[in-house]
C-alpha cells in the first residue's frame, strides 16, 4: 500500500482500476434496480439473490466496500499531491477551459458529494437489511424487497437528494470515464471512442436511476 501511495503512476494506475470496478457494480446495480420499475417479482428475484448468496454476501459485498473506501481515498491523496505539486500559485491565472475543464477542477467536490450520498444510500438499504438478517434475526422472506424500496421513495426530499446526487455523479464520471482509461495508458487512437462511450454511460446509468427514484415516488402514492 505504501508503493502505490508514493508512486505518482502507481497512484493513478489504482485510482483507475478502482473506478472501472465501480463503473462494473454500478451497471450491475441498475440492471437489478430497473427491474423494479417494469416487474416486482423479477425485482424481489434477483434481489433475493443478492442478498442470500454466500458468494455476494461474504466475498463480493466486502471487496465492493473495500473499493468503495479505497477509491475515495486514493482520490484525496491525489486531489492533495496535486495541490501540492501546483503550489501556491494553483490557478491562478487560470483562463475559461484553456486549463481544464470545471470537472476536472472538482472532482473532489462532486466526489464528497457522492460520499454523502452514498452514505444515505447505505442507511437506506444496506444498515436494515443487515439488521433485519444479523440483529433481528426475522424470517426470510423473498417478497419484501420491492415494498421496501418502494417506501424509501415516499419522501420527496430523499428523491431530491437522490436526483441531485446522480446529476453530480453524471458530471463526476465525464471525466472520470476518459481518465481512467488515459491512466492505463490507451492509446489516443481510442480517445474518441471512449469519450463517447463514457459520455453514453456518464448520462445513460445516473438519468435511469432518477428515473427510478422519480417513477417509485410517483407511482408508489
Amino acid at each position: 500500500m505504501s508503493k502505490i501511495i508514493s508512486s505518482s503512476i502507481a497512484r493513478k494506475v489504482s485510482m483507475a482500476l478502482s473506478a472501472l470496478f465501480l463503473l462494473v457494480f454500478l451497471l450491475q446495480h441498475f440492471t437489478i434496480n430497473i427491474t423494479s420499475v417494469f416487474s416486482p417479482d423479477t425485482f424481489n428475484e434477483w434481489s433475493h439473490f443478492m442478498g442470500n448468496n454466500p458468494f455476494v454476501q461474504f466475498l463480493a459485498q466486502p471487496i465492493l466496500i473495500f473499493g468503495v473506501v479505497f477509491h475515495f481515498v486514493m482520490g484525496f491523496i491525489l486531489e492533495a499531491k496535486n495541490r501540492a505539486a501546483r503550489g501556491p500559485v494553483g490557478y491562478a491565472k487560470y483562463a475559461g477551459g484553456e486549463n481544464a475543464s470545471w470537472m476536472s477542477r472538482n472532482m473532489l467536490i462532486s466526489g464528497l458529494v457522492i460520499l454523502a450520498f452514498l452514505i444515505l444510500h447505505f442507511i437506506d438499504f444496506w444498515f436494515p437489511e443487515m439488521n433485519y438478517k444479523y440483529i433481528e434475526v426475522l424470517p426470510e422472506d423473498p417478497t419484501r424487497y420491492y415494498h421496501e424500496t418502494v417506501e424509501k421513495f415516499h419522501s420527496p426530499l430523499r428523491v431530491g437528494a437522490y436526483v441531485i446526487a446522480f446529476i453530480l455523479l453524471a458530471l463526476h464520471l465525464l471525466h472520470g470515464f476518459q481518465s481512467a482509461f488515459q491512466s492505463m495508458g490507451f492509446n489516443n487512437k481510442y480517445t474518441p471512442l471512449l469519450k463517447k462511450l463514457g459520455k453514453a454511460y456518464a448520462i445513460l446509468i445516473p438519468l435511469g436511476f432518477i428515473f427510478i427514484a422519480v417513477f417509485h415516488h410517483f407511482n408508489g402514492h
